[in-house]
């Protein structure tokens, strides 16, 4: 596994692959960066001139993140709250699951198993779209519409394909032979699992824990399905969108409110970029 892995960076390490990935760091960045001295400039600068002329004139504020955080018309500080209380169960939920299931497809011979893997894995095709109307009914007749629960479920339910077939992999690659020798002293597959198995997998549950992280923060489409624009539980994303829509002459808030929005995602993903890396590769590295 290791092994394959240091194939697989030394390949990425390659000069042409350096330099490309130098270029679309730099390309990625300068966006951020414009967005970042944008929210620290007074309104009329923001107006009156881009970001890019910061240098000739560099007055900066912290009026803009003041009244994004604290103004009575933003409220962004609920939104952030609301982002936080959805983002960590609809990480936690898809993983527990996908873990029980993975081991199952992975270690436990049950008839059907192969094709049933394979209907899993297809769901990854399925387009999100279709499902938002029969999922919206079902929440409505269960009486779940407009809480929380609505977007845990269906986060879950979106992730659980690409996170099983993550996990499937990565414990595939495992050696049997630690698993055979639990079971020659007796182990069951309780054991087995929390024991055995769980501590190495730790690089593909962070990896697809930082996946699903980023992509349940940054979602608009489900949580605007789902939570509506309503303060309780609708999260940043959708405020964000709707400054934009209904404040798009005030730049000074919308600036500081998507830096607001995408800094925690962007703080895990360099924090844990390792193991985002280190995950992927161990489950798909093939050879």
């Amino acid at each position: 596994m290791d092994q394959r892995a240091g194939m697989a960076r030394a390949r990425l390490a390659r000069p042409w692959t350096s330099l490309l990935a130098v270029i679309l760091a730099v390309l990625w960045t300068i966006p951020t960066f414009g967005l970042l001295l944008t929210s620290f400039r007074p309104r009329q600068e923001i107006r009156t001139s881009g970001w890019w002329t910061f240098l000739q004139n560099p007055a900066t504020t912290l009026d803009n993140y003041t009244e994004v955080l604290f103004g009575s018309g933003t409220q962004f500080s609920t939104f952030f709250v609301n982002s936080v209380v959805i983002t960590i169960p609809a990480v936690v939920i898809p993983i527990s699951l996908a873990l029980l299931a993975a081991y199952a497809f992975a270690w436990i011979d049950f008839k059907g198993r192969n094709i049933l893997f394979v209907a899993v894995f297809a769901l990854q095709v399925v387009p999100i779209q279709v499902t938002l109307i029969p999922l919206l009914t079902q929440y409505v007749q269960w009486g779940l519409a407009g809480s929380f629960w609505t977007i845990w479920l269906s986060h879950s339910i979106f992730a659980l394909p690409l996170a099983i077939f993550l996990l499937h992999n990565f414990m595939k690659d495992i050696p049997p032979s630690l698993v055979e020798a639990a079971r020659v002293d007796g182990a069951g597959h309780v054991t087995i699992f929390f024991r055995v198995l769980l501590p190495l997998l730790t690089p593909a549950i962070a990896s697809f824990a930082i996946f699903q992280f980023l992509w349940v923060w940054n979602d608009l489409l489900v949580a605007l399905t789902f939570a509506g624009g309503s303060p309780d539980v609708a999260p940043l994303t959708v405020r964000v969108a709707e400054l934009a829509g209904t404040r798009g002459a005030q730049w000074h808030v919308l600036s500081a409110g998507a830096f607001i929005a995408m800094i925690v995602p962007l703080i895990v993903f360099l924090l844990l970029q390792r193991f985002f890396v280190r995950g992927l590769l161990a489950g798909s590295v093939k050879g």
